[in-house]
């Protein structure tokens, strides 16, 4: 638990950390604090809703295969797998100063490794020793 949770949670706490505040800053705190429940109750209230459409729309597809006498391993046979993803070879290899091989396919982010090679050697991407 972070110091201003403490803080905020026990009643002397709070009360030694208003004395400096004047009654409009201690108003305006509260306002605040109860703008933010307000919003927190509001996305809880949008989440349980979609859990209830979700919920309702799952009902509702179980209540037709049961009235079509399709079972789910039927509907499992029509639906093809998804493809696993593909890895992708490396493009650029380089050793660093340690000795360690570092491999890279160029997408993406810049590993550190290459970024400081690139950095101590002065090349672009474009100039990486490639993978043989």
């Amino acid at each position: 638990m972070t110091d201003f949770i403490k803080t905020l949670t026990r009643k002397n706490s709070l009360r030694k950390h208003c004395n400096d505040l004047s009654l409009a800053e201690i108003d305006k705190v509260i306002a605040d604090l109860n703008d933010i429940r307000v919003e927190i109750e509001e996305v809880k209230r949008r989440e349980e809703e979609i859990e209830l459409a979700k919920k309702e729309k799952v009902e509702q597809i179980q209540r037709l295969m049961k009235e079509a006498g399709v079972d789910l391993d039927e509907l499992k046979k029509g639906i093809e797998p998804m493809a696993a993803r593909k890895t992708v070879k490396a493009k650029y290899v380089i050793e660093d100063a340690e000795g360690k091989k570092h491999a890279w396919s160029g997408r993406g982010r810049t590993p550190v490794a290459f970024r400081e090679y690139m950095d101590k050697h002065g090349i672009s991407k474009d100039q990486l020793p490639t993978a043989d």
